[in-house]
């Protein structure tokens, strides 16, 4: 498969564009579970509000309410602000049936994370930030995981040093073509992997894309932009 730089394949127009730089830019998305969203840097910082021994319940999701094509490429820039924590992106999001991700026919869900691996939807999800357990921190990887199911289907080293060391913003790129994903940061493929739509389920279409994060991490979000054929 070729692509052009920044996976974004020749001819691929922009079909979203949110600078993610003020309240007004995310008001129409959706949070799920508790947390905080400010701008005190021009760019938007996801938090949670609970304790993070209030484990699962304490993580979040903050959901954009476009719903996009099967076949996208999605850019977003990152900056680490506070760890340990661990950030995702849900992409392709949708009921097992099909249904719009906000169907009110679907369950509730709340920020923990079976609800959305082992509940009444479908997802790719990419956690690329991951530092919630000691085991992230000493070895850091990339995971692409497809649900239903919680099927780790790909895995890349993740080139985000610690907070200590970041000097963001990081350029989060993805593709999803065909059957294709792939994952780089700053222009560096650090994955791509090839669904065959049978071992771990169907093929995934359209559907909504959202950011997590799991407590206490803190971080920042700017420039999300998504392309299409």
């Amino acid at each position: 498969m070729k692509s052009e730089s920044r996976l974004i394949p020749a001819g691929w127009r922009m079909i979203y564009n949110n600078p993610l730089s003020t309240p007004g830019e995310v008001s129409g998305f959706c949070m799920e579970g508790d947390a905080a969203v400010s701008f005190p840097m021009g760019r938007m910082r996801l938090e949670s509000t609970r304790d993070p021994s209030d484990g699962q319940a304490a993580n979040l999701v903050f959901w954009c309410p476009e719903q996009f094509p099967a076949d996208l490429a999605i850019t977003w820039e990152f900056w680490p602000i506070r760890e340990p924590g661990l950030a995702i992106l849900f992409f392709c999001a949708a009921g097992m049936e099909g249904q719009d991700l906000f169907n009110p026919g679907l369950a509730s869900r709340s920020g923990i994370y079976n609800q959305y691996h082992h509940g009444d939807i479908n997802a790719f999800h990419v956690s690329y930030f991951r530092r919630r357990y000691q085991e992230e921190r000493q070895f850091h990887t990339c995971n692409l995981r497809k649900s239903h199911g919680f099927h780790l289907v790909a895995q890349g080293a993740d080139p985000i040093p610690s907070v200590d060391d970041a000097a963001g913003p990081y350029r989060m790129q993805l593709l999803k073509h065909g059957p294709y994903v792939q994952f780089a940061v700053n222009d560096l493929l650090l994955f791509s992997w090839k669904d065959d739509g049978s071992t771990w389920g169907p093929y995934l279409g359209k559907g909504k894309l959202g950011f997590r994060q799991m407590a206490p991490l803190i971080a920042e979000y700017g420039n999300l932009q998504v392309y299409t054929p």
